[in-house]
């Protein structure tokens, strides 16, 4: 393995240090010393715990930002450690689509677990009025984030990752060089290095419908948009591989109404919501411009940098783009490119700052002028700039020119009003 710097290779070969973990239990225990490449599914228990030497990274959580993290990082010669409280595969809430540009900034292909290709997309007024739209090629690869984050979990051990499963850690004492929180919105990494003030949240409600209850060739190949009648948010059915996906996302403050919102959501495509399986809910964590998301050894990817789309809700493509960021910027300063890792905060802006901007502008649009918003919406020439921002064409909305220009110009100023 290639190493980023003479420091790196000194500290490879220091005396081994003790990192201080506790099990799944909550007992204080170090971390098992186990090869890299294999798979460790079982919780840890102290008997069988020893020390282990000091890393240059710590990934702190095992979803797709940080597993892609490590990939980037074990890539560029850095001894990484993965810790992760939950053993995988585990389930976790989310509508399960990748979009073709998130797929662009993806390390690893991650085809094998691809259940959907989406190329038709519907969007509807309340539940009404409604557009169907074709793309010109697949815009979302539609997956299931038990199998997409074992997956990626899989593929950053085979990059050399130490991984440990079942285990919690006290990252502010832990024994590497630099952190990264992964851990998500409900994540205790950036509490811990005083990062990631001021994110705002909104909330999710989500079930799934096998096939047989709902027809297959109703929602093959296509995503359904529900806008206008969620405050802060939409409602959405997505197919998968044997099941539609069923969800509705909102302002924190729609929590107590949220499984009302998902039956209106059921009801406008005849579904009983008593029938959808495997109900979740979870937060949706919003980064405003400014919040603080890297300190001098410690940075924040993905969810716990409330890195998500404000008006889809998407945080694959964020997740990804920031993992490549924050690896970057972490090899940059094991290798003597940089003194610390707060540059990475600045890239991310410069990176989402843009679409995040527009999102905030369109999320506020459909809020305060719903039925404006949708006429504008529905128009062939949004649907153009949707198209090639999916399709990775756009960075963001304010690259489109011309006459497709215009309609998105109105979005803004409605957002503004």
């Amino acid at each position: 393995m290639k190493l980023v710097s003479l420091a790196c290779a000194r500290r490879h070969a220091a005396a081994s240090s003790v990192a201080p973990v506790a099990t799944a239990t909550g007992t204080p225990c170090v971390l098992a010393s186990h090869s890299p490449s294999t798979p460790d599914r079982r919780s840890p228990s102290c008997e069988n715990l020893l020390p282990v030497k000091n890393y240059d990274v710590l990934v702190v959580g095992g979803g797709p930002a940080g597993s892609t993290t490590a990939i980037r990082l074990a890539d560029g010669g850095a001894r990484v450690l993965l810790v992760d409280k939950a053993t995988f595969p585990r389930d976790k809430p989310c509508g399960g689509g990748i979009t073709t540009r998130a797929l662009a900034h993806c390390p690893v292909d991650p085809s094998p677990v691809v259940e959907e290709h989406v190329d038709l997309v519907e969007l509807r007024f309340r539940y009404g009025d409604s557009v169907v739209r074709q793309a010109r090629a697949p815009v979302i690869s539609m997956t299931q984030r038990r199998r997409l984050d074992a997956f990626l979990l899989d593929a950053a051990r085979e990059r050399g990752v130490e991984v440990r499963e079942g285990t919690r850690i006290d990252a502010a004492s832990a024994a590497a060089d630099y952190i990264v929180g992964a851990d998500g919105a409900n994540g205790t990494t950036a509490k811990a290095f005083g990062l990631g003030g001021g994110i705002v949240h909104g909330v999710a409600y989500e079930g799934n419908v096998p096939y047989g209850v709902v027809e297959r060739d109703r929602y093959a190949r296509r995503a359904v948009v529900e806008l206008a009648d969620i405050p802060g948010g939409y409602g959405w059915v997505f197919p998968k591989g044997d099941h539609v996906n069923v969800g509705v996302g909102a302002w924190q403050t729609q929590g107590r109404r949220i499984r009302e919102l998902l039956a209106r959501v059921c009801a406008g495509h005849g579904l009983d919501a008593t029938s959808l399986e495997g109900l979740r809910g979870h937060r949706l964590p919003m980064r405003r411009a400014g919040s603080r998301i890297a300190a001098a050894r410690a940075l924040l990817v993905g969810d716990a940098a409330g890195l998500i789309d404000p008006v889809s809700g998407d945080g694959m493509y964020e997740c990804f783009v920031s993992a490549r960021l924050a690896a970057a910027a972490t090899l940059d300063l094991l290798a003597g490119r940089a003194e610390s890792l707060e540059p990475y905060e600045a890239a991310v802006e410069g990176a989402l700052s843009p679409l995040h901007r527009a999102s905030w502008q369109l999320k506020r649009a459909f809020d305060r002028w719903p039925r404006a918003s949708w006429q504008l919406a529905r128009r062939r020439t949004v649907w153009n700039s949707i198209e090639r921002l999916l399709l990775a064409e756009l960075d963001a909305p304010g690259d489109q020119r011309g006459l497709s220009r215009l309609p998105l110009r109105a979005l803004e100023a409605l957002g503004r009003v």
